[in-house]
């Protein structure tokens, strides 16, 4: 199993691909490879914000639980 990719990183990599794209440094041969890597860290980087999003939801919920119970 490949190391866990970090955000950072990802966001990172999808900047030179797409510097290299935008300035047409990519040869054709290699344009599809660089789609298919793009693709995968838009993947990435949509789950690991999906997943952020449900753990400050979460985190919201308990914390408005311990309100409740504060103030009852």
């Amino acid at each position: 199993m490949p190391p866990e990719v970090k955000y950072s990183k990802a966001i990172e990599r999808l900047d030179e691909i797409i510097g290299k794209i935008e300035q047409d440094d990519v040869d054709v041969d290699e344009l599809s490879e660089k789609v298919k890597e793009a693709i995968g860290l838009i993947k990435i980087c949509k789950d690991k914000i999906e997943k952020a999003e449900l753990e400050v939801k979460q985190v919201v919920v308990n914390f408005e639980k311990e309100t409740t119970k504060v103030n009852d």
